[in-house]
């Protein structure tokens, strides 16, 4: 289709490579798979409302079948000189006749259609990575729970801290994580209208009924405002975000793994499957899946960045920039976020802590000092007299190299009324039950657990609507066609 009416002619073939490519079969059959599924719903719409003959609607509904069963095969090697959809449009026609396939595209525009696509496309995405991401917070969760009693000392500033438990730090990264579930959640809700109907700016005055198609299609309502349908990719912008997020979160699980699996720390150990060894030096054992998970999070970053930059500053109505370059620009952000996942599924789950060697570090690190200080706030001293001469007698043992504070005197000299026998390393950490910390981490997991629970059950809610619009626009279009096509009533 060259012939616009009001333009003659098209692009060159060089700068349509650019605009367009050279589409491959797959990538034919992935572009006009969810434009078909759009053009099923469309025909029956158009069929109940009465702007498309019924025997029309069998045979387009027939041949669009026909197309989507075979690959859309049939179309690899056709011109497309503005794109793949008016090259589909194009065949229809040209099979079908002008006043048939002619009639595909009444009430619509390829605005509305593109939008539409991309929200199919960005709800299956989503829901493919959060189903993921609850695997792999069952699988923290999980390990919290088998190791919540190997302790660690836990550091600020690269320095050992306070005691705490594997099983404990394994709970946070997973309370984290699921913050960017649940906004990955709100991303799909705000999927719920279906931009279709909105035309390609503001609507149309064809009798059309937008809320039939947007149930077949999986959506809950049609488009409230038809230029923000068509204008707004706001709904992608904010679920790489959240994806970004949930980047980061893994990236800085990845970076403590690696740093304790070192030989200097000893605190984590791989199986041989999922670490390697060098070219060149015999004697290396890399977590090098560790780095891969990383660098996963800076892909889902960029594309925000190149999302968001060519969103800018664009004329809030249909445009490229927004519709077409920014959303090419944000599919490698979720792409590598889900790659992410995957891999820190195993790494989580493979890891194994060394329980004798994280609790020498924990003695080493003096790691109860914050305890003993308590334990004279709680005798009437000030804490910050406590503080300062408990961290006089951490220099003492430590100039010494001693592994365990000596007598602590007050400043008046008098010896502080602190136990010879302090508690183990792990009634420290349980007695650390207040304000979120280690003693209540079945507290914790409790409420993890929980919201898993709620967040799967979304899910699978969800995706039983989709399965069930998918069949309902199968049956709607078998009724057309046994209603209208050959051997049909008219």
């Amino acid at each position: 289709m060259t012939n616009t009416g009001r333009l003659s002619r098209t692009i060159g073939w060089r700068t349509r490579g650019i605009v367009y490519g050279d589409p491959s079969p797959e990538d034919i059959r992935r572009e006009l798979d969810p434009i078909s599924t759009i053009d099923l719903a469309h025909i029956v719409m158009l069929t109940e409302v009465g702007l498309l003959p019924g025997s029309a609607a069998a045979a387009l509904l027939t041949h669009i079948r026909g197309l989507r069963a075979d690959g859309f095969r049939e179309l690899s090697g056709l011109d497309a000189p503005r794109g793949l959809y008016l090259m589909y449009e194009a065949h229809l026609v040209a099979e079908l006749g002008v006043n048939i396939g002619g009639k595909l595209h009444t009430g619509r525009s390829r605005n509305d259609i593109k939008a539409t696509t991309t929200a199919i496309r960005l709800r299956a995405e989503l829901t493919d990575l959060i189903g993921e991401m609850l695997r792999l917070q069952a699988a923290l969760l999980s390990r919290s729970r088998v190791h919540q009693d190997v302790v660690m000392p836990i550091y600020t500033h690269f320095q050992p801290a306070m005691p705490i438990s594997y099983g404990y730090y394994l709970a946070g990264i997973a309370t984290a994580f699921d913050r960017d579930i649940a906004a990955l959640r709100h991303a799909v809700d705000e999927l719920r209208r279906c931009p279709l109907g909105a035309g390609a700016v503001a609507g149309t005055d064809l009798p059309i009924h937008p809320a039939r198609t947007a149930v077949l299609l999986g959506f809950v309502e049609p488009p409230l405002h038809a230029t923000d349908a068509v204008a707004a990719r706001d709904t992608a912008l904010r679920a790489l975000a959240a994806v970004a997020s949930a980047g980061l979160t893994l990236s800085r699980l990845a970076t403590d793994l690696q740093l304790w699996s070192t030989q200097e720390f000893g605190f984590i150990d791989f199986p041989e499957r999922l670490v390697g060894g060098s070219s060149a030096m015999p004697q290396k054992r890399n977590a090098f899946l560790l780095e891969h998970l990383k660098a996963k999070a800076a892909a889902a970053i960029g594309a925000w960045t190149a999302s968001a930059s060519a969103m800018k500053s664009t004329p809030f109505t249909n445009s490229i920039e927004v519709g077409t370059e920014a959303v090419a620009a944000a599919w490698p952000g979720f792409d590598a976020v889900r790659d992410g996942v995957l891999l820190a599924q195993v790494l989580v789950t493979g890891a194994r802590p060394n329980a004798t060697r994280m609790e020498q570090r924990a003695k080493e690190g003096f790691v109860t000092a914050t305890v003993i200080a308590n334990r004279l706030v709680a005798q009437g001293v000030p804490f910050r007299t406590a503080h300062h001469v408990v961290g006089a007698a951490v220099r003492k043992a430590a100039d010494s190299g001693a592994m365990e504070l000596a007598m602590i005197s007050l400043p008046n000299g008098e010896p502080a009324d602190v136990p010879s026998a302090l508690p183990s390393l792990s009634e420290v950490v349980a007695g650390h039950n207040r304000g979120g910390g280690p003693g209540e981490c079945d507290k914790i997991a409790g409420v993890l657990r929980q919201a898993l629970l709620v967040h799967s059950g979304w899910l699978t809610a969800y995706r039983t609507r989709l399965r069930d619009a998918a069949c309902d626009l199968e049956a709607a279009v078998d009724a057309v066609v046994a209603t209208h096509g050959s051997g049909g009533s008219a």
